[in-house]
């Protein structure tokens, strides 16, 4: 099938004197003719990493290629290093197939050139060939992935014998679940473009791990990523594939608007496939923790978390600072001095040691005292009283997690 379409468009390349590049509906290349003469960097990058950039699918989709059903020119972008083009939508019944495009910065390209020959209808059945074998394979595969996260153990070990079979893993054994998460303006779901440049992390990753070593999921707001088989066998360990996650999310949504940063949870390691799902729900927990607490990073581990592993799994409608200690969450109801909790919160992480802790914020000991008595005063407390600083450092945790205590550092 990649031979036909290769025929096709080098046939194009050829009737109208000009290099030609196929995409599919989702703007992943797909084949492309011998280039000569003028290129620009959207086309080199295209042709070298055989995908486009989310941020210039974006401007594409802005200029309305996903809507055409003509061929549609547009205009350059300096700031993209994009020059003018020729796209001329592919579809077959109407269904949108993909795109070819030309490079066409004199405009001396006419739409005759393409409508005087029988090769685009061509192109659109060997498209539609392609296209439909490829869905079918990567359904299949998706939807395993899918039932691997499924609470149904017996779904879970079919799903498992279903992906062996076909070959799509190299075999069971250790899996863990990385989540991929994109933190959009107000909390709402990624769009369709920020949707695809997850996916495009997610399968970059997959590659360097071994694509039979690792599946991928995009769910409605996040991505999965499971990798199986035994990580210390001189493979990558699942930090080190979340650090590169991570990589490839911030590149794949660079210029986004709609995207302002990623966080990629990390699970703890299960037995096999079928119990992946338990590292999923770590992965996603941690996930949404780091979405709430962007000091934690871009990656944050499940094992990493400390007290905030059983705070992620409480409802918040069912326990808020005001239960753990209504003396703090009175001071911050009444907008006390920031700097008070600030202090107090860093004491108690250094389990009461007044030294260390005068040290690390610069205080003189004499201040740090004064800070932690009127603390004591204003929210009714003893800081000697051991039961009363766990109750005051695990709501200053459930205020970060829910948004009510947002220190600056």
């Amino acid at each position: 099938m990649q031979g036909e379409l290769q025929r096709i468009v080098d046939a194009l390349a050829v009737h109208v004197g000009r290099p030609a590049l196929i995409e599919d509906r989702r703007q992943r290349v797909v084949v492309y003719s011998e280039h000569t003469g003028l290129m620009d960097d959207v086309r080199r990058a295209s042709i070298l990493r055989r995908q486009t950039t989310p941020e210039v699918m974006a401007w594409f989709r802005d200029v309305g290629i996903m809507q055409a059903r003509e061929p549609v020119r547009t205009p350059p972008s300096p700031e993209l290093d994009l020059l003018p083009r020729l796209c001329v939508p592919i579809r077959h019944q109407d269904l949108l197939l993909g795109f070819v495009w030309f490079i066409d910065p004199d405009g001396t390209m006419t739409d005759a050139d393409i409508e005087a020959t029988g090769l685009v209808s061509e192109l659109s059945l060997a498209l539609y060939r392609e296209n439909l074998l490829g869905e079918l394979a990567s359904q299949r595969e998706t939807e395993a992935a899918r039932t691997l996260l499924s609470d149904s153990e017996t779904t879970r070990d079919r799903s498992v014998r279903a992906l062996r079979e076909a070959g799509l893993i190299v075999g069971d054994g250790p899996a863990t679940a990385l989540v991929a998460q994109l933190v959009t303006p107000g909390g709402s779901l990624p769009d369709e473009v920020a949707r695809f440049a997850m996916e495009q992390a997610l399968v970059t990753t997959r590659r360097w791990v071994g694509t039979r070593e690792a599946l991928h999921v995009v769910r409605d707001d996040h991505g999965v990523l499971l990798l199986c088989g035994d990580r210390s066998a001189g493979r990558p360990s699942p930090e080190v594939v979340a650090k590169l996650l991570d990589d490839n999310l911030r590149q794949a949504i660079r210029g986004l608007a709609t995207v302002e940063r990623t966080v990629v949870g990390v699970g703890q390691a299960r037995p096999g496939l079928a119990d992946a799902v338990g590292s999923y729900g770590e992965a996603l927990q941690s996930a949404r923790v780091g979405v709430r607490l962007p000091a934690l990073g871009g990656v944050v581990s499940w094992s990493g978390l400390g007290i905030y592993r059983v705070l992620s799994r409480l409802d918040g409608r069912h326990l808020d600072m005001a239960d753990v200690h209504p003396g703090l969450e009175r001071m911050l109801r009444e907008q006390a001095n920031p700097v008070l909790l600030e202090t107090l919160e860093r004491y108690l992480d250094l389990a009461g040691n007044a030294h260390a802790t005068a040290e690390q914020l610069r205080l003189h000991r004499t201040t740090l005292y004064y800070r932690l008595q009127r603390i004591e005063e204003l929210a009714e407390t003893d800081l000697k009283d051991g039961n009363e600083r766990l109750c005051l450092h695990l709501a200053l945790k459930l205020g970060r997690l829910t948004g009510h205590y947002r220190p600056e550092g």
